[in-house]
């Protein structure tokens, strides 16, 4: 499985080398390279790409490359889900959830029945993503609400340029 509940990162992250890198420069980087490589801080500067709000996840669209995390964290005070729709993924790419249910129907009847899956304030979870291609997901417990969300996978970009430059 390629999720986790994290509260420690186990080796440096891209949020930690920018941060190691100094204020200046890290706010030189991520200014830079923001398009490139979605929202990599919080904007109070908080290492998770995605915030829980009450009723939504901020950024509600974000954009990463092949091979990448994406952190969401819990920033208010009500538990959520982060659960992918299962027509709304890749058909090569993996099911993912909080909780680890491999199916919707799995992630939906673990809240119902026990509230499964649900990250309270303040936690994180973290995804990675191999597969190419849009990615929708919900809270289950505020999908009425509107909370719903989008990752956007690209291909790696030196393979997008190699493969351009190729058809010159």
């Amino acid at each position: 499985m390629n999720n986790k509940i994290v509260n420690d990162v186990d080796g440096p992250s891209r949020r930690q080398v920018l941060a190691s890198l100094g204020a200046s420069a890290s706010a030189v980087i991520t200014t830079g390279m923001a398009g490139c490589l979605g929202s990599s801080m919080s904007e109070s500067g908080d290492a998770y790409d995605i915030g829980m709000t009450a009723i939504a996840y901020t950024p509600q669209e974000i954009t990463v490359t092949v091979g990448e995390s994406v952190v969401w964290q819990n920033t208010s005070s009500r538990g959520h889900t982060v659960t992918a729709y299962e027509s709304g993924i890749p058909d090569e790419a993996s099911f993912f959830a909080t909780g680890g249910y491999e199916t919707e129907d799995a992630a939906r009847e673990a809240f119902r029945n026990d509230l499964g899956g649900l990250i309270d304030g303040g936690e994180t979870w973290e995804y990675t993503f191999d597969i190419p291609g849009t990615y929708e997901y919900l809270c289950i417990p505020h999908e009425q609400q509107g909370m719903i969300g989008t990752v956007i996978v690209e291909s790696t970009g030196w393979l997008n340029r190699r493969i351009w430059y190729s058809k010159l």
